[in-house]
């Protein structure tokens, strides 16, 4: 039986952002078909099957598919076929799964992106491309958010 990791997402007008919050994952494969599906499945450390599709609200470019695989998470950007902020990150209008939540730390409101992209390039601040650091810093895993929380 297949389960579903926790996914957090964010959007830009160009792109959309899911984070995978998989630790240790194997055999990683992404799939990003032009009609907007987006599909996961890797295998957890235990080698457990992990696996989910995503029919995302507007239409994707396959080449616009970027993955990296982290210690904790897999960072995938996915390109916009039309700029324009989706209204929601899925094609149909029910509730999205619980697995499915919004990246708050990542998230960016309309206003805020046209100062935001005068600073630097959104993938390269996702994929921690603009300094020497570890993928990892600066990234808190969701037990440890929990923890500063006090729960």
């Amino acid at each position: 039986m297949s389960r579903h990791p926790e996914v957090l997402w964010a959007q830009r007008s160009d792109k959309v952002y899911l984070t995978v919050a998989l630790p240790d994952a194997k055999d990683v494969s992404v799939k990003c078909e032009p009609q907007g599906l987006f599909t996961f499945s890797a295998l957890g450390k235990q080698g457990e099957s992990y696996n989910f599709t995503l029919e995302l609200y507007g239409s994707i470019p396959p080449e616009g598919c970027k993955t990296k695989v982290g210690l904790r998470n897999t960072l995938c950007s996915i390109q916009k076929e039309q700029k324009g902020w989706w209204k929601r990150l899925l094609k149909s209008g029910e509730k999205p799964a619980p697995y499915l939540k919004v990246d708050w730390n990542r998230w960016c409101d309309e206003d805020d992106e046209v100062s935001s992209d005068l600073v630097s390039d959104h993938d390269d601040q996702y994929f921690g491309l603009d300094d020497e650091s570890s993928d990892e810093e600066g990234m808190l895993y969701l037990p440890d958010l929990e923890k500063a929380r006090g729960h």
